[in-house]
């Protein structure tokens, strides 16, 4: 007979969203970077959602399909944009659902105990920089 394990994880509470969002904001804010920056449940459902005054409109929307495409491929967006190059394994993905991803970094998803519990997106710096301040955010998480 074999075990299964059933600890359960804590699922992403508003709190850890806020603070996801504050150590991102904290961490675009001392590069210089206005962004947008969209935290998602495990489900899909939006805990927090904050866009500098002096972003892009177009961050709001990035961040959040950034957040998304991490969150369904459970893998930072970062590792995945190889893979939807002509003649990539997901090239026909990005258009493929009825929401679309977003292969560009800067969406990371966020785990607890090793399980998935929701992801981060951030938008509108360079996608190396959304990269660095939504990880930067996950690993103040903790």
């Amino acid at each position: 007979m074999s075990t299964t394990d059933t600890a359960t994880v804590a699922p992403l509470s508003t709190q850890d969203a806020e603070a996801l969002v504050e150590a991102a904001r904290a961490a675009a804010e001392a590069a210089g970077a206005t962004v947008a920056i969209t935290v998602l449940d495990a489900g899909g459902h939006l805990l927090a959602f904050r866009r500098d005054d002096r972003a892009v409109l177009i961050a709001g929307e990035t961040s959040t399909r950034k957040a998304f495409t991490a969150l369904q491929l459970n893998a930072p967006t970062a590792d995945l944009v190889e893979y939807v190059q002509p003649g990539g394994p997901f090239h026909t993905l990005p258009t493929a659902l009825d929401r679309p991803l977003l292969f560009i970094a800067g969406g990371v998803p966020v785990r607890r105990d090793g399980r998935l519990i929701g992801a981060i997106g951030v938008g509108g710096g360079a996608p190396e920089q959304d990269h660095e301040f939504a990880t930067a955010a996950v690993a103040a998480l903790g």
